[in-house]
């Protein structure tokens, strides 16, 4: 029988990077402002080339993990929770294409007070124009992900969409299906209970299935909208856009494929593979 560890009250910081470019020192100039606690950030770098992660590591609270070829989103962050030592029990994992309001983090930290069984804490996010990213959101089921996949881009106001999106529910502090990966803190007894994101998701739905997964184990995840964060979103996805696609289609069938299995769900998931490689080709073909 595996011994649980014991984690201590620091706050650790894990950013996942790919070529982060400038965003990556506003990041860090902006986390400064976000808590009073003293933080250490561990940069988790899938092999860019920019220059980025070794200048942001000149920082005193900074520590660079090089990991040598891109992983993907979910392995990297993994790996960085991994280089923080027991006395780390809160992490956060958060994209580095994000600005931080005055006091977010400590904001954050207040909420996660109020929740003994929360394992996931998610601030509001917006966008650059002040737009409410619906970041808290119910679990696909089959029906609410495939309307959601089908209608999303061509009929945007769907039932489906809007039921899944959650985007009509006031912002309030409340449990959620899933939080959005861009930046979420975690218990890292409760992240550490369920081995952390999966790495078989490259990127996307890594942190739909890490929400389904904490639940199941009996842990909550807590929408925390008195944070707020701004996210400036597709810095380094930007870079792949097709090979991004690819990667999202296949994260989907995935976390369906995973919670549908058996032999009467065969014929659906294969049509289901077929419609997501069809709509992949037409968005690459339209890109």
């Amino acid at each position: 029988m595996t011994e649980q560890r014991t984690y201590g009250d620091r706050v650790g910081v894990v950013t996942v990077t790919y070529f982060p470019g400038e965003t990556l020192e506003k990041f860090l100039d902006t986390l400064d402002k976000a808590t009073d606690r003293d933080v250490h950030v561990v940069v988790a770098d899938n092999a860019s080339t920019d220059g980025a992660p070794e200048k942001a590591a000149e920082r005193e609270n900074v520590t660079l993990v090089s990991i040598g070829e891109n992983v993907g989103y979910g392995t990297a962050a993994n790996r960085g929770v991994a280089a923080l030592d027991d006395s780390y029990g809160w992490v956060v994992v958060v994209n580095p294409d994000l600005e931080w309001e005055p006091g977010s983090l400590d904001a954050l930290i207040e909420v996660a007070g109020r929740w003994p069984r929360g394992a996931a804490f998610g601030p509001l996010i917006h966008d650059l124009d002040g737009t409410v990213y619906p970041s808290a959101r119910l679990l696909p089921s089959f029906g609410r992900g495939i309307g959601h996949a089908v209608f999303g881009k061509i009929w945007p106001s769907n039932p489906w969409t809007r039921e899944y999106r959650q985007e009509n529910a006031a912002p309030t502090e409340r449990t959620s299906g899933w939080l959005s990966g861009s930046c979420q803190l975690f218990r890292r007894e409760a992240f550490d209970s369920v081995g952390g994101f999966d790495t078989r998701y490259f990127m996307y739905f890594e942190d739909v299935d890490l929400g389904d997964r904490l639940a199941k184990a009996g842990w909550q995840n807590v929408y925390a909208p008195s944070s707020s964060v701004m996210h400036i979103g597709g810095h380094s996805t930007a870079r792949a856009s097709a090979k991004m696609l690819r990667a999202h289609h296949a994260s989907a069938y995935r976390y369906l494929a995973d919670r549908h299995q058996g032999l009467l769900w065969k014929p659906v998931l294969a049509a289901v593979k077929l419609g997501l490689a069809l709509r992949v080709k037409l968005e690459t073909r339209k890109g």
